[in-house]
């Protein structure tokens, strides 16, 4: 039967690791197999992953064109255990969904700006409007963290 899991946790980040990539890819980058993985992302077993290992699979997703599982898991956890967390259970999702749209507008129009070829470098993004789409993406990263704390909660 299958195990569940907390949606943030660090044993589902090394599960979407192991839907991302492929035994030779796991060996490759860690030097270990994924039935290892799957060991330490058993959450009834002892077996725990070496935070380097986490890393270095992190960045191997980031070359396949996906997010950091372990990295999104890790901030999920520290910002949940945060001082601030009582503002996240006040929040209506219903708010944050539209202020998330509002974010997610906000960064279509900075990259939409960056590559006007009227813009600054013309349709090459400056350093200055790569700050600003970096920027938007952290802003609507950190919206998006929040609606996912909030359900949790729930």
């Amino acid at each position: 039967m299958a195990k569940i899991r907390k949606t943030a946790s660090i044993e589902n980040g090394i599960m979407q690791v192991l839907k991302i990539l492929k035994e030779d890819e796991i060996q490759e980058t860690i030097g270990k197999s994924s039935s290892y993985l799957r060991k330490c992302s058993d959450p009834n077993q002892q077996q725990q992953i070496d935070h380097n290992d986490s890393i270095k699979l992190d960045i191997a997703c980031i070359k396949k064109g996906k997010a950091p599982p372990l990295f999104i898991a890790h901030e999920y956890i520290v910002i949940n255990e945060s001082d601030n967390l009582d503002s996240h259970k006040q929040n209506d999702i219903d708010e944050m969904l539209v202020k998330s749209t509002i974010l997610h507008g906000k960064l279509t129009e900075v990259v939409k700006q960056a590559e006007d070829p009227k813009s600054d470098k013309g349709i090459e993004i400056s350093k200055l409007e790569k700050k600003e789409i970096m920027e938007a993406i952290k802003n609507l990263e950190d919206k998006i963290m929040k609606i996912k704390i909030t359900v949790d909660q729930k």
